[in-house]
């Protein structure tokens, strides 16, 4: 069904597989996009420009993108946004770190809201990746691992299946 309504709407839309296929199930997908990547060339309009300060990369972000009505940054970072800039790294692009569960940094604001500002509780600079991780809300960057995690309990069994995915 949901191929069928982008058909109708002149979206173009490839199944990919490749989680049950492996890489078989990702071919159609690959060659669609060369044939996009081959075709017309469009203008690309960032949402903000790399000279722009840290705050203001964020601001753009929050506005343009997540439908904020702006930002609220604490000290902390205000503090390492200066430094960061100081050191050299305020030409770096922005990584925002926020909940999965809504464009804000609070979970419980669902779907596309306006009304409310993105708390920035602190920055991150992944130098060697080459960008600003900005923090926002109660956000973790890394889940931990449990004690045993689950790839101990994957195997392939004697008929050459993988076992203990799912």
């Amino acid at each position: 069904m949901l191929t069928r309504k982008c058909k109708e709407r002149g979206v173009n839309v490839i199944l990919a597989e490749v989680w049950a296929k492996g890489s078989e199930g990702g071919v159609e997908l690959a060659n669609e996009v060369v044939k996009l990547c081959e075709g017309e060339t469009r203008e690309v309009n960032y949402t903000y420009d790399l000279e722009d300060s840290i705050e203001t990369k964020i601001e753009k972000i929050a506005t343009k993108i997540y439908g904020a009505d702006g930002i609220e940054v604490s000290d902390e970072a205000k503090e390492k946004i200066k430094q960061a800039e100081k050191l050299g790294y305020g030409n770096l692009p922005v990584c925002m770190a926020k909940t999965q569960y809504s464009l804000s940094d609070d979970p419980t604001i669902l779907g596309y809201q306006s009304g409310y500002k993105i708390k920035i509780r602190d920055i991150k600079i992944s130098a060697g990746a080459g960008f600003i991780v900005v923090l926002t809300g109660n956000v973790l960057t890394m889940p931990g691992l449990p004690k045993i995690p689950a790839a101990e309990s994957i195997t392939i069994n004697e008929n050459g299946e993988t076992v203990g995915l799912f």
